[in-house]
């Protein structure tokens, strides 16, 4: 069987739990109770789903939205420390069998840069996952220069992961079915990474890394028309390349939740089979399903093994 890494696999500690249960009340109840039971399962039930489909190695992140929705920084900065802490130990119980993201205190830039320098360097995590804006607060705000420095001095990559927005969009608000996970968070995921280069974050940090989940949220498809219309508009943000340079080399996308053929192939084809890794989204999708996808996508064998596993090896010196 293809040997897999999967990079957006999600879990929870106690110090979270308060923060996560309103974002999945609407669930209907079996569907919240197998979630639920999964996020808190470090052991049997885990390991065992990742050995029938091949996965070596799953990089764990704690499920949104978690201390990024707490008006007190103070209390987010210990909750975010206690909640590492306490993944740090899951993974040193299985250490061949689990990396781990980081969750850090968005609120106060520093905080989080500390916090990520702590687990990078202490706790061996691989980077960290952000779950969207914070309070209305992108990533491309220049308070965030402190975190971007630390996390480029660091090599590590910056995982972001969708979050509902400050406000529904206008275009949604009748329309429930499509907020969320539908379309709402590529809406905002995607225009959240954009915002990330046009704001000229890679230029200030051109070592600097991005992780899209979701097949990149649509930017592979969109290349050619974000450079075109970019040379076309006046620029108040002059950058120093076109925004493909940007998102072909300070980006890296993951498969997770779309198992599909044509988004895969296209992603290659438009970022080199270099810049996609493998995920899942467990729990809230099925690693038999991703497990099938990756083993049976139309790909010669050098590309299906680096996008399995050898793409994440290296960006985060696995082997």
């Amino acid at each position: 069987m293809l040997k897999k890494i999967a990079l957006e696999e999600h879990c929870m500690a106690p110090e979270l739990v308060s923060y996560w249960e309103p974002s999945v009340a609407a669930l209907p109840s079996s569907l919240k109770e197998t979630i639920t039971r999964r996020l808190h399962d470090y052991d049997s039930e885990r390991l065992g789903i990742m050995d029938q489909s091949g996965v070596a190695l799953s990089i764990l992140s704690m499920a949104g939205p978690g201390v990024q929705i707490e008006k007190d920084a103070g209390v987010a900065i210990r909750t975010s420390q206690r909640a590492n802490d306490f993944l740090a130990k899951q993974v040193e119980r299985h250490p061949a069998r689990f990396r781990a993201f980081a969750h850090l205190p968005m609120q106060d830039p520093v905080a989080a840069a500390n916090e990520l320098e702590r687990c990078v360097r202490d706790l061996r995590f691989c980077g960290a996952l952000i779950n969207g804006q914070t309070h209305g607060v992108f990533l491309d705000d220049r308070r965030y220069d402190v975190f971007w420095e630390r996390a480029s001095a660091l090599n590590a990559p910056v995982y972001l992961h969708p979050a509902d927005p400050v406000a529904t969009f206008t275009t949604l608000l009748d329309y429930p079915e499509l907020t969320r996970a539908t379309w709402g968070w590529t809406i905002e995921t995607a225009s959240h990474a954009l915002r990330i280069v046009f704001g000229g974050v890679f230029d200030r940090y051109p070592q600097a890394s991005l992780i899209l989940g979701h097949m990149g949220e649509t930017l592979p498809f969109m290349l050619w028309r974000l450079d075109s219309r970019y040379q076309l508009y006046r620029q108040e943000r002059p950058l120093t390349h076109l925004p493909s340079h940007y998102i072909r080399n300070n980006l890296y996308i993951t498969t997770s939740g779309q198992c599909s053929n044509d988004a895969l192939l296209c992603s290659i084809g438009a970022l080199g089979a270099g810049r996609v890794m493998f995920s899942i989204d467990y729990p809230f999708e099925t690693t038999e399903l991703a497990g099938r996808f990756m083993e049976e996508v139309p790909l010669d064998s050098d590309a299906r093994a680096r996008i399995a596993s050898g793409n994440a090896e290296q960006l985060f010196k696995l082997s």
